[in-house]
């Protein structure tokens, strides 16, 4: 099989690397750079666990071609601290207790680091509707939503002058 040559941004650093051409994402991801918060839970894109961030849109890794993120910022859960501090979305999980046993909590988090990038007050509604491409077996949701509110009180007093 031939590789695919491939230049990708990954967590602020510049990648290139040859990939098979049936090598996933999700894959790429754990195997060559170790960057385990990317779960493997359905190999099918319907639970969310192997969410990353793809030009800053939430993409399941397990069904993306490596050789499709050609030319692409990637970011994962690895990526989001800066300077050793948690990302806002990562601290108020952190918090309020919106994690459980943890396996859905990086896509999670990422899904929502879109959604305020998108929509800064997002309403109950707007993020239970966000959230349907991330599967959560451990909790009823209620923490993970009290989570982005407050995520988005945080983000909001960051960005005030």
């Amino acid at each position: 099989m031939n590789e695919i040559a491939i230049s990708f941004a990954l967590n602020e650093r510049t990648e290139t690397l040859a990939v098979a051409p049936n090598l996933v994402l999700a894959d790429l991801l754990r195997e060559r750079f170790g960057l385990n918060g990317c779960k493997i839970g359905c190999d099918e894109g319907v639970c969310g666990a192997c969410t990353v961030l793809i030009d800053d849109i939430p993409v399941a890794a397990c069904t993306r071609f490596a050789f499709a993120i050609d030319g692409c910022t990637i970011t994962t859960i690895e990526g989001l601290s800066r300077s050793g501090a948690l990302n806002p979305v990562q601290a108020a999980f952190l918090a309020t207790g919106a994690l459980q046993c943890g396996f859905c909590t990086p896509g999670m988090i990422l899904s929502v680091v879109a959604l305020l990038a998108r929509t800064p007050d997002p309403d109950d509604a707007t993020i239970r509707d966000w959230l349907g491409a991330n599967i959560c077996r451990c909790t009823g949701y209620r923490q993970i939503v009290d989570a982005i509110r407050y995520a988005a009180r945080i983000e909001s007093m960051e960005a005030a002058p």
